[in-house]
């Protein structure tokens, strides 16, 4: 006896189209996460004191950084707001304040960065290179002017994870140089580029938190 076909078995076999589903099933990407903005006061809360005060979008204190010129031993330590160390930076021997390694908390050994001032006539918007300690390449480059309030953090892909830009002005009051904002990416550390604003003012700023590093 001849074999029957059932065209609509046959049309069960086949493979189904899941587009339709697929496209049920996608939920909406998700936003990307908005960057930090930072207010940078360059002052210390401390009476008689150097250093840096960091407020977040709402006002809460985030850094600190205090430093009395008597106490200075040739490296500046920044706070979260309840005075706890984060990073330590600290001015390389005989650099004559071109060159600082940043350290974890108050550690003395194994930094986790070393950075060292650029001076190069033919690339002027360079001013400082940051070499990762644990494998001796470069990461990060910082390009702008800082004077100006005006520069950025680039990492190896030259996105810019960090930048200084001047705050705008409040009511009509200019707020000059001593206030200024830190933009952070998403996935960056605020406190590392913190540090390489402290950095950026011992390089470039009219003051100095530690004695003779220029």
């Amino acid at each position: 006896m001849t074999n029957r076909i059932h065209p609509k078995a046959y049309a069960l076999e086949s493979p189904k189209s899941n587009v339709s589903t697929t496209v049920d099933s996608q939920s909406p990407p998700t936003p990307p996460a908005p960057p930090v903005t930072l207010t940078v006061w360059r002052k210390s809360l401390l009476f008689n004191c150097k250093g840096f005060t960091v407020f977040d979008a709402e006002g809460n204190l985030v850094f600190r950084v205090d430093k009395y010129d008597r106490y200075s031993k040739g490296e500046i330590i920044l706070m979260d707001a309840a005075g706890n160390p984060l990073l330590t930076i600290r001015r390389k021997k005989l650099s004559l304040g071109k060159h600082w390694e940043i350290y974890d908390g108050e550690e003395s050994a194994n930094p986790r960065f070393s950075v060292k001032k650029h001076v190069n006539f033919l690339q002027p918007k360079s001013l400082a290179q940051v070499i990762r300690c644990d494998g001796g390449s470069l990461v990060y480059e910082v390009e702008g002017s800082y004077t100006q309030r005006c520069c950025a953090l680039y990492d190896e892909t030259r996105m810019a994870v960090a930048e200084i830009r001047r705050k705008e002005e409040v009511g009509g009051v200019d707020l000059g140089l001593d206030v200024f904002r830190l933009v952070v990416q998403p996935g960056f550390d605020a406190a590392v580029a913190m540090a390489f604003v402290v950095l950026l003012e011992e390089m470039f700023g009219s003051r100095s938190l530690v004695i003779s590093t220029r």
